[in-house]
């Protein structure tokens, strides 16, 4: 469909660029993707099947046999759902958390991953965040943005949100856990954490998310 477009917001976790992408969608009128969220209802059901998440032929087998559906309903959170099931919760998960890179990291796996989110860019017009959207899903996407922010402001906005869940945070452990994660998004051989050359670096360090996302309009609307 020659009127669809793609609008991709990488960058690091923490950076909000889950928040700030969702909130474009919303203010632009268009479809989201959570790309993150589809990586983790893999793994929550590999985890369920207790399958060794360094198997990646045994991974990339379990992705051939999932369905994973994002659905976007109008004024509704965005439901994850595997094979059916709404796992929108399960996969906020700690366990899904620390496990998720095992998925990411397969190359097989992303293989997958890739196809059914360039399927889902040609069906609608959507922003989506990620890590390699910009740089290898949608390389051609009609805005590009990577969304970053100061490493122990991340550590906090990460530390803030779980505990607005009213869950219990062990700070150190967290920091040290995100920091694990930028590493191995760094460097991960398939589909690495990088700025795409011709994205618009924001700095979201000293921005709330409205501004974040006010930026990022203006530059769409050819203003910034």
């Amino acid at each position: 469909m020659d009127n669809v477009i793609v609008i991709t917001v990488d960058g690091p976790a923490g950076a909000g660029k889950s928040t700030v992408a969702k909130k474009l969608a919303k203010k632009l009128g268009l479809g989201f993707m959570d790309t993150g969220a589809m990586y983790r209802a893999l793994t929550v059901k590999a985890l369920r099947r207790k399958i060794k998440l360094d198997d990646e032929m045994s991974l990339v087998a379990l992705a051939h046999e999932t369905h994973i559906d994002l659905v976007d309903e109008s004024g509704a959170a965005l439901k994850v759902l595997l094979d059916g099931e709404d796992v929108s919760e399960a996969i906020r998960s700690s366990e899904v958390t620390n496990n998720t890179f095992y998925i990411a990291r397969a190359p097989g796996v992303r293989e997958v991953m890739v196809h059914w989110q360039r399927e889902m860019g040609k069906r609608r017009s959507m922003v989506g965040d990620g890590r390699d959207l910009g740089t290898v899903v949608f390389p051609g996407a009609a805005h590009k943005f990577y969304l970053d922010a100061d490493f122990k402001v991340r550590c906090q906005r990460r530390i803030d949100e779980l505990k607005a869940k009213g869950q219990k945070v062990d700070e150190a452990a967290l920091e040290k856990d995100l920091a694990e994660r930028d590493r191995c998004d760094f460097t991960r051989k398939v589909g690495p954490l990088k700025k795409a050359d011709d994205a618009i670096l924001i700095d979201s360090t000293r921005m709330t998310i409205d501004e974040a996302v006010e930026t990022m309009v203006k530059h769409i609307q050819g203003m910034a």
